[in-house]
């Protein structure tokens, strides 16, 4: 496992998550090299153009920030970094950076996850990150909490490759988002099965057959045809070894 999956494991399982150093630690699985420090001192230099700790003054400090209806096709818009960088993203990230500047200067503010939208509330405010911060009229739960927040955000790039069709950059770019969500404390079962389905796919037979085997006994009681049928294809996979 890499220094930054290793950090991030550590960060999602602790008592109090820092979702702007996940986000970002999500990024080092495109850029390796990434500085998440140097990425977390940008959302610090936001925070200072705050001039009033309300909604106005993260609406005039933040207002430059917004998604466009292209940002859902690509990949950067769900990459803390690149958002911070290009200002563009997907409603959830942009949440993150208007709750990430909210919480620098003193004020609360979380993210409410909408069905296929993200919202901000900002005190008693609801805004918008993705239109550039405009008050809203919307209800204030459900919260997202961070592992909610973090599997929501890998749930995007893995809905990103669907969209994109198959070939072995989107699969291992699948794969990365699969794994990254298993280290999450709460994730679907079923993600298991698909990290070894991607690993023979990429492969990686061993590893693959020893995820599917493993997602087999943990499904054998509740589904036991999709237990064999996932053996099944550790079987080949291990097959493929020799």
């Amino acid at each position: 496992m890499s220094a930054s999956r290793e950090r991030f494991a550590e960060l999602v399982r602790g008592p109090d998550v820092d979702v702007a150093e996940a986000c970002l630690l999500i990024g080092c699985e495109v850029e390796p090299d990434l500085s998440v420090t140097d990425w977390l001192v940008e959302l610090d230099v936001l925070a200072a153009r705050v001039t009033t700790p309300d909604v106005a003054g993260l609406q005039r400090a933040l207002g430059h920030f917004s998604g466009r209806p292209e940002d859902y096709d690509d990949l950067r818009s769900s990459l803390l970094h690149q958002v911070l960088r290009r200002h563009r993203g997907l409603p959830i990230l942009l949440s993150v950076v208007w709750c990430e500047v909210a919480k620098r200067v003193g004020l609360e503010a979380v993210a409410l996850g909408l069905p296929g939208h993200v919202l901000t509330l900002v005190g008693e405010t609801v805004v918008d990150p993705f239109s550039g911060g405009t008050v809203v009229h919307a209800p204030h739960e459900p919260v997202l909490d961070p592992a909610s927040l973090l599997l929501r955000v890998l749930t995007n790039v893995r809905a990103l490759t669907e969209r994109q069709g198959r070939s072995l950059e989107t699969a291992r770019t699948r794969l990365w988002a699969t794994e990254l969500s298993l280290l999450l404390p709460r994730h679907p079962v079923e993600l298991r099965r698909e990290q070894g389905e991607l690993l023979l796919r990429l492969g990686s037979f061993r590893a693959g057959a020893e995820a599917l085997e493993d997602y087999a006994e943990i499904v054998e009681d509740a589904a036991p045809e999709e237990a064999e049928a996932a053996r099944r294809q550790a079987r080949l996979g291990r097959a493929r070894l020799n």
